[in-house]
């Protein structure tokens, strides 16, 4: 059975991604790409789906045991894990080098005390499990082949193959180093080269150093918030720039539900709001890299813009259920590919404008293109803004008029009303101003409801969406608005669990709810932020604190997040670890810096 959700660490190289969990088992990895079929799909499985567990030898009617102590080695992804035995302590380092030339997971065991007996259990799965590899000797490498994929192992050690399973059995005194490698290679192609396990070691260190080096952010948060950009640049896909929202799919929102989606692609809000971090912590090259690669996404086709796509721009992303897979403790089903690429969102035009006008005011260098694009989007705003959609939360139930869409739409004309202002291209300046206001106006008298001095989640609706807590970040109205403070005051109220994070919205149990779908879920993460956030704004900056504190003590010993956190079992739930997370926790940590809102 694969570990509590928080119990894994991320390690990967900015193309894809692993999780490995405390006893040192890498339960999740798909080769050579985020999107590409798992080799290692036991996290959403058992065993017979695939893993790679290195640790101490146990017997094999017993819980392989957990490290002691497990950390990233300074700012890195560079995983240590160190177990005590009653024969003495060892240490793993697990790391995936930033690539150049075949992908490469690599684990190095290191002997700290005694003589402690260690094992190295190696099954590979193909295809999320469902496909048995050839394995075989070449020359001195084991080489796992299925279809187009081949994959190598390397070690000094000794190996075995038993029960379907390549095996390593081995002792490590002080000062012994073991290393093990699995690359992948196109299985047509030529064998990868040797690893270089230590120099590869030293090279990732200097990247992480040299990356993070450049972050501008120094105040009371640094650690959590370098945590929190390192996890973002690792869910970039640095030959292209697109930007995953999260390394895995279906982790459920709801243990034992149906809420299990495929988060291995590039949403453009994700993408957007996780750009805007970076740039606020003097990251401009992924900003300019995730640039291109919008612009290389649309294309010349703004009419058609998807909520998202593949990594590398593809816009084909079927949905599907793999029933041979159980799922994660039970949820199923398991799906790849994302049904609602297809969608309509008019939030994004926001995100996505709002991205490219950052860009523009921390002094990216301009790109007429993509100002021609921005041009476009509004011009397509202009004339659909007044449809209902589906919204930021992707619901599968009917088109509502969401209003946190509508504010959205009235941000993308206000940023290119700016963009206008600013000289640096022509449009309809005064129409788009009377376009601006007539959207305001239009939510203001369709979104608010007077009798309870609250936004709603859509015109004419009751119920709330903390989506709203947006409105005054967005600048849509100012935080001391008194319709602003009812909307944070009614969400606190109503959409408050009893820990006092914040839900998406109401759900309805066994029933379909407002978002088409059976069960509930738990706080959303993003949202509790944004309460911080808007708390701090409208002067309860202690209370801000507190809360944005509160949030912190919920990251696993790493400093992960996933999407939610679950106030009954107590535990994190959802995709992980998850882009829409980390990136607010960046944000409030700022904001909360800059209003000297911190203890000590």
């Amino acid at each position: 059975m694969a570990g509590r959700i928080e119990d894994y660490a991320l390690i990967g190289d900015m193309q894809t991604a692993a999780l490995v969990c405390r006893d040192g088992t890498v339960d999740w990895l798909c080769l050579p790409r985020f999107d590409s079929h798992a080799i290692f799909a036991g996290l959403l499985g058992t065993e017979e789906h695939g893993f790679w567990r290195l640790g101490p030898a146990h017997q094999a009617d017993a819980k392989p045991p957990t490290a002691a102590r497990r950390s990233y080695r300074g700012d890195s992804l560079i995983l240590e894990s160190e177990w005590d035995t009653p024969r003495g302590t060892v240490r793993v380092t697990d790391f995936m080098p930033p690539r150049d030339g075949a992908p490469q997971l690599i684990r190095i065991v290191e002997g700290v005390t005694g003589r402690v007996p260690m094992r190295s259990a190696l099954r590979m799965r193909f295809s999320y499990g469902r496909v048995v590899p050839w394995v075989h000797r070449h020359e001195t490498r084991t080489v796992a082949v299925a279809g187009p994929d081949s994959v190598w192992f390397d070690t000094e050690v000794e190996t075995y193959g038993e029960s379907l399973t390549t095996y390593a059995d081995f002792t490590v005194a002080p000062g012994d180093r073991v290393a093990f490698t699995i690359s992948w290679q196109p299985s047509h192609k030529e064998p990868p080269p040797l690893p270089e396990p230590e120099q590869s070691l030293e090279a990732t260190e200097d990247f992480w150093r040299e990356w993070v080096a450049h972050c501008t952010y120094h105040g009371p948060y640094r650690e959590a918030v370098i945590r929190s950009l390192i996890t973002l640049k690792a869910l970039t896909y640095a030959p292209t720039g697109g930007i995953v929202a999260a390394p895995t799919t279906s982790l459920p929102e709801d243990i034992g539900g149906v809420r299990n989606w495929d988060y291995r692609y590039t949403w453009l809000r994700d993408a957007a709001i996780t750009l805007s971090s970076l740039l606020r912590t003097g990251y401009r090259e992924e900003a300019r890299a995730w640039r291109e690669w919008l612009l290389r996404a649309v294309a010349g086709d703004p009419d058609n813009l998807q909520i998202m796509y593949g990594i590398a721009g593809e816009r084909e992303l079927g949905e599907a259920e793999l029933d041979w897979l159980p799922g994660y403790e039970n949820s199923a089903p398991v799906r790849v590919g994302n049904g609602a690429a297809h969608q309509l969102q008019l939030d994004v035009y926001g995100e996505v404008t709002e991205a490219l006008h950052l860009g523009n005011m921390t002094g990216l260098a301009r790109n007429d293109y993509a100002s021609l694009l921005q041009l476009k989007l509004i011009r397509y705003l202009e004339k659909h803004w007044q449809e209902p959609d589906e919204g930021i939360w992707e619901v599968r139930g009917p088109r509502r008029h969401f209003v946190h869409s509508k504010v959205m739409a009235w941000v993308a004309v206000d940023r290119t009303i700016k963009l206008l202002e600013s000289g640096d291209v022509d449009g309809p300046l005064e129409r788009w101003k009377e376009l601006r206001d007539e959207i305001h106006r239009d939510v203001c008298e369709k979104g608010y409801d007077k009798e309870r001095n609250t936004f709603t989640q859509s015109y004419g609706s009751r119920e709330l969406d903390a989506s709203l807590l947006l409105i005054p970040q967005m600048g849509f109205l100012p935080p001391d608005d008194k319709r602003v403070i009812g909307t944070i005051e009614a969400i606190q109220r109503e959409l408050s669990t009893p820990d006092g994070f914040i839900l998406r919205y109401p759900t309805d149990g066994e029933h379909r709810g407002v978002d088409g779908l059976p069960g509930d879920e738990g706080a959303f993460l993003a949202c509790s932020f944004w309460m911080a956030d808007d708390l701090a704004m409208i002067g309860r900056v202690d209370e801000a604190r507190k809360l944005f504190e509160k949030l912190l003590s919920l990251r696993n010993d790493l400093g992960l997040l996933a999407e939610e956190w679950d106030p009954r079992l107590q535990r994190q739930v959802g995709n992980f670890p998850q882009a829409f997370s980390h990136v607010p926790l960046i944000d409030t940590a700022l904001r909360l810096t800059a209003s000297g809102a911190y203890g000590g």
